[in-house]
């Protein structure tokens, strides 16, 4: 199978792999980015071409699948253009970055909904979501009547050092990092979200540093607890997260309202390090509780009326807890016409639609209604 791939950075690499490992027939066909890759070769050591244009990749290569993994706020221009062509696309989140593009989006998905995509939200896919899910659907819990949702990233200094921190690029940091949770829980509790209210904060990832500043020109660089100098991050971490350019909330809570009755509470942060990070939830039922946490690959349930305690361990998993796997096995399948997406473009919209009304509330200070 022959993939074109627009944005082939970091992201699309990774999940590249996943998928040749799975399939090492694929090949990849063609190339799309602001960077050229001149001396790229694939496993039969042919050249892989580059192109200017998504157009000119289309006109002169057949391809079995497509997928964007560009900058956040290009996703939607790159969706628009491709899903006209009916070819499979592997989509990265989120999906959009503004409710103009949402808008866009959200119209050429009912238009060309014959064309299969695949979103990557690969957290709803892992064996802890799926057992978590398992155990909510089987009624051992009963029925869900409350959950509290937590992200404390311990590696959040590349939302402030790298081109992340751009938020002209990111959106901010719900679309960035909550499109991932609300997708999974969203998943979990089985309904959709109906209005939500949020507050972000910037503590700590601020400053009056100049605009531009590289860790490698600050006259800080050896005591700065943030400091990349000399570390694996440099090349890829450069720019200083105490400048008056540094952009992103640092820290962000929301309160969503489900179709179904039921209220979640969710905060994430970006200031926590080392074992304090953690990820996942609590899911309250009247007949027990379920407690999870992707970083431990721990799933706790605790029985409300008798003297029962349920553990489930699981491991690390390559890439998202290994969803990534599941994912790209998932896409292989939906390119050869095997299965359909299983996490698809209204789920992708949906997730984004609602990290955007968060945005919103935060700044207006206000509920906000999620409608579609």
């Amino acid at each position: 199978m022959r993939l074109g791939v627009i944005g082939y950075g970091l992201r699309m690499k990774e999940v590249i792999r996943h998928i040749k490992l799975l399939d090492p027939a694929v090949r990849i066909a063609g190339i799309v980015d602001v960077l050229e890759f001149p001396d790229l070769v694939d496993e039969d050591g042919l050249p892989i071409p580059n192109f200017p244009t998504v157009s000119k990749m289309l006109a002169a290569q057949k391809l079995d699948g497509i997928m964007i993994g560009t900058r956040c706020s290009e996703h939607t221009a790159y969706a628009l253009e491709v899903l006209p062509y009916g070819i499979p696309l592997y989509l990265e989140k989120p999906v959009s970055t503004s409710m103009e593009q949402w808008k866009e989006l959200h119209k050429a998905a009912e238009i060309y909904s014959h064309t299969p995509v695949v979103v990557s939200h690969p957290l709803r896919l892992t064996s802890i979501v799926q057992k978590v899910k398992a155990i909510v659907d089987s009624g051992e819990i009963g029925e869900i009547a409350h959950v509290q949702a937590t992200n404390n990233v311990p590696y959040g200094g590349v939302y402030y050092h790298a081109w992340y921190r751009d938020e002209s690029i990111t959106g901010g940091m719900f679309l960035q990092k909550a499109t991932h949770d609300f997708d999974y829980l969203m998943h979990i509790i089985g309904s959709k979200p109906k209005r939500v209210c949020a507050v972000t904060s910037k503590q700590v990832f601020k400053g009056q540093k100049p605009a531009g500043l590289r860790c490698k020109d600050c006259e800080d660089n050896r005591t700065c607890e943030e400091s990349t100098v000399g570390t694996n991050e440099e090349q890829n971490w450069p720019y200083c997260c105490f400048a008056e350019d540094t952009g992103n909330e640092d820290s962000g809570s929301a309160l969503i309202e489900y179709e179904n009755g039921v209220h979640l509470s969710y905060t994430q942060n970006f200031i926590v390090r080392r074992e304090a990070g953690t990820r996942g939830a609590r899911v309250v039922g009247y007949k027990g509780t379920v407690d999870f946490d992707f970083i431990t690959g721990s799933i706790t349930v605790i029985h409300h009326h008798k003297e029962q305690v349920d553990r489930y361990q699981f491991g690390e998993g390559d890439g998202h807890f290994g969803g990534d796997a599941h994912l790209a096995a998932n896409f292989i399948a939906v390119m050869k016409g095997k299965e359909a997406s299983i996490s698809t473009l209204q789920e992708g919209l949906r997730s984004a639609l609602l990290c955007l009304k968060a945005k919103e509330a935060a700044v207006t200070k206000s509920y906000q209604e999620v409608v579609e």
